[in-house]
């Protein structure tokens, strides 16, 4: 066989094999976005000009996130959080609006405790979105009907909602999303 016809054999099969490997990264590489950030994953490429977009924005927030100093909580600051969630539960029974401002500032308090930078919404959820993909949608809504309350807005049974979406990050949060809790 001369050379010409084994660069003509070798060549395309590199090329393919080629093309495959940089297709299965591809793929993994979605899948493993799509299961790091869950519903997170498709709202992003939702909101972009591209899933190539979405994608290079969540790599991004995963970067963030890594250079954040994001820490569990000693059992003592877990207690008196789960204190204060009681509190401002209790105090949902008589003034509902303060109590959805109040969950609001607890969870931003608890996310700066953890670690997570408080400045604004969007940038919060970014943030949260790396770990908590799962539980940013009840952030949202609950951060939604916050600010209707602010305008006195919101009804009460919206603003029940509010505090179920709050209690469903501020679990996640508070339990260190699952893994094992610090010991102090």
């Amino acid at each position: 066989m001369s050379t010409g016809t084994l660069l003509a054999i070798i060549i395309p099969i590199v090329v393919v094999l080629a093309l495959i490997a940089v297709a299965v990264s591809l793929l993994t590489r979605r899948r493993r976005l799509r299961k790091r950030f869950g519903p997170e994953y498709e709202r992003t490429v939702q909101g972009a000009e591209s899933r190539r977009a979405a994608e290079r924005e969540l790599k991004d927030r995963e970067k963030r996130h890594d250079s954040l100093d994001i820490k569990p909580l000693p059992a003592v600051s877990r207690d008196r959080y789960t204190r204060e969630w009681s509190s401002v539960q209790e105090e949902f029974v008589d003034r509902p609006e303060d109590a959805v401002h109040d969950a609001d500032r607890l969870v931003t308090s608890l996310m700066h405790e953890r670690g997570y930078p408080t400045g604004g919404f969007e940038q919060q959820a970014a943030d949260l979105s790396v770990e908590h993909g799962r539980t940013l949608d009840h952030y949202r809504a609950a951060h939604e009907i916050e600010t209707l309350s602010t305008s006195s807005k919101a009804t009460t049974e919206q603003l029940r909602g509010a505090m179920v979406h709050y209690r469903a990050l501020f679990d996640e949060l508070l339990s260190d999303g699952g893994r094992a809790p610090a010991r102090s």
